[in-house]
């Protein structure tokens, strides 16, 4: 069909409109889980995925695009970005090493889905969760905590990137 003359400023419009709307605004969400039987935490961690694709991007020359990709491509990036982004602690200055073990793509984001070990006596971590926000002011990281069936949401954003959790 085409348009009017007339009708095309409204159209461009429109069609800016409705894709500000369908991203209009930056967050992530993240399940965790500490499985005691295994001495872990586990995690399950949605992102959408232009967002992670900037994210990706950064610093490079030419843009990443994740659908340009094999998984053995990719998998190392993403876990470059989680160990920069999500960083557990039961000791200061002490990182626990994060694993990847899987990936879920949906329609406009993706599922990352990784594990930290934990020392036999911890009781709770430190939370260090920046994913995102020096590339987008209002980012908001949101933490769903599971532990012994407790739950409890946790909310990261610029100037309160890092918590306690305890279990």
């Amino acid at each position: 069909m085409k348009f009017p003359r007339f009708l095309l400023p409204l159209a461009l419009l429109l069609t800016l409109s409705l894709a500000a709307w369908a991203h209009a605004y930056h967050a992530s969400i993240m399940e965790l889980r500490f499985n005691p039987e295994k001495q872990r935490l586990e995690m399950a961690l949605k992102i959408f995925t232009d967002d992670l694709e900037k994210e990706l991007s950064n610093g490079k020359t030419a843009p990443v695009r994740t659908d340009q990709l094999t998984r053995a491509q990719l998998n190392p990036l993403l876990l470059d970005v989680l160990r920069r982004s999500v960083q557990f602690s039961v000791r200061p200055a002490e990182t626990l090493p994060l694993t990847l073990v899987g990936l879920q793509k949906e329609t406009d984001a993706y599922w990352l889905y990784f594990t930290a070990p934990l020392p036999a006596a911890a009781t709770g971590v430190t939370l260090r969760h920046r994913l995102l926000l020096e590339l987008f002011p209002d980012q908001m990281n949101i933490v769903n905590l599971d532990v012994k069936g407790q739950k409890q949401s946790l909310l990261f954003r610029d100037g309160d990137d890092q918590q306690q959790l305890k279990w």
